[in-house]
């Protein structure tokens, strides 16, 4: 039979950093010992404490489906802690999600229907592009390399994005691929532009526990913003726990009414287990283990900013996440397939973010490698 398949698959290519975390995974099969900077995964364990919740709940029992939308206990945990920032939350108005991918495709794809433009502010997670064409809909992006990608020196350029057809705004602050912490300023211009021209903003928050010497601010505190913010979040980063895929949205009420069909058709339900796992990762117990793991973050990006500055590399540094976009050649693509192949050292093209001439690292490795991935590239010559 020669299938014929969905346009809405055709329109995207698959996860760049995937692609050359596979790469990578193919020359180490072969012998080949390559420093792996292109997946965004902390080289920590998920703490103990998080680790024996989750057994136990297994030992328990809790091995079955749970309420669509997430266990209570969890919800109401999450609602408090969003209270804490700022945000008017109810437990009713979360989603606990397999992951904060699926969380954020839910959203797009209950809010965007064919033609509806979104807009992107580049670099952006190579996602984001991918689901708003599975979506149906359009792009329009804001290049803010020229900002040593920070948002609010390019408002000006997000006003020229933005109109009255705008349907959504996706904001990520700490930011991968840049690390970017954006200023309150930057948020209150989202939010003057999303008042005046009546759009929902997504706030990709993934990393907020990520941050170095400066406190995020989440979008959906900000006068304005309750009734037209999706606060994205998961456990992922802050806890290392990528692969328990655990993540959540919060939205008003009538988005994860919308938003829970779409939920309930696809996924049912996050891991029982790993749901209760998760409220014990935001319990007090688990705060030094995320403080351990953000100071050796922190050390890392201060040293490889100092090791490319001896180099004469001027690398932004941004204020949280644990990624760098390094500047490259214009053919970023390139660089980066031969400093793998070459050099041995996996990163991403910075043109899969929208951010063409830069390569991404992430420092989410142990200062030894990546010392040793800085000394490969020198000695290569792409440095």
């Amino acid at each position: 039979m020669n299938m014929e398949f969905a346009d809405r698959v055709q329109r995207v290519e698959p996860s760049a950093t995937l692609a050359i975390s596979n790469l990578s995974s193919e020359l180490e099969a072969e012998g080949i010992d390559v420093v792996d900077l292109s997946v965004g995964e902390p080289d920590f364990p998920t703490p103990e404490n998080i680790v024996e919740a989750g057994k136990e709940a297994m030992d328990a029992g809790h091995t079955g489906y749970t309420s669509s939308n997430g266990i209570l206990e969890l919800r109401e945990a999450l609602a408090e802690k969003l209270t804490g920032q700022g945000i008017d939350a109810d437990a009713d108005e979360i989603i606990v999600t397999p992951g904060g991918k699926q969380g954020l495709y839910e959203a797009i794809n209950t809010l965007i229907d064919d033609g509806d433009e979104v807009v992107l502010l580049d670099p952006a997670w190579v996602s984001y592009e991918a689901m708003v064409k599975l979506s149906g809909g359009s792009l329009n992006r804001v290049d803010l390399s020229p900002y040593d990608f920070q948002l609010e020196p390019g408002l000006d350029d997000l006003a020229d994005a933005v109109s009255d057809d705008t349907e959504l705004v996706i904001v990520n602050s700490p930011s991968n691929p840049t690390g970017a912490v954006y200023s309150d300023e930057a948020l209150e211009g989202v939010r003057d532009l999303a008042v005046e021209h009546d759009f929902a903003v997504i706030s990709d928050e993934i990393y907020e526990r990520i941050t170095y010497g400066v406190e995020p601010t989440s979008l959906g505190s900000l006068a304005g913003m309750e009734d037209r913010t999706i606060t994205l979040n998961g456990f992922s980063k802050a806890f290392s726990m990528t692969g328990w895929r655990l993540g959540y949205i919060h939205a008003p009420q009538d988005l994860i009414d919308q938003a829970g069909k779409l939920h309930s058709h696809s996924v049912s339900c996050a891991v029982n287990f790993v749901q209760r796992a998760g409220l014990e990762a935001l319990s007090e117990r688990t705060d030094d283990s995320v403080v351990e793991m953000r100071e050796a973050f922190r050390e890392r990006r201060d040293m490889l900013a100092d090791l490319f500055a001896e180099h004469g590399v001027d690398v932004p540094v941004g204020d949280g996440a644990f990624y760098m976009m390094i500047p490259v050649d214009d053919d970023d693509q390139t660089w980066c397939e031969e400093a793998i192949q070459e050099a041995h050292v996996a990163t991403v093209p910075g043109s899969a973010f929208g951010a063409p001439g830069y390569a991404r690292i992430s420092y989410a490795a142990s200062e030894e490698r990546l010392r040793e991935a800085v000394d490969r590239l020198v000695e290569g010559g792409f440095l």
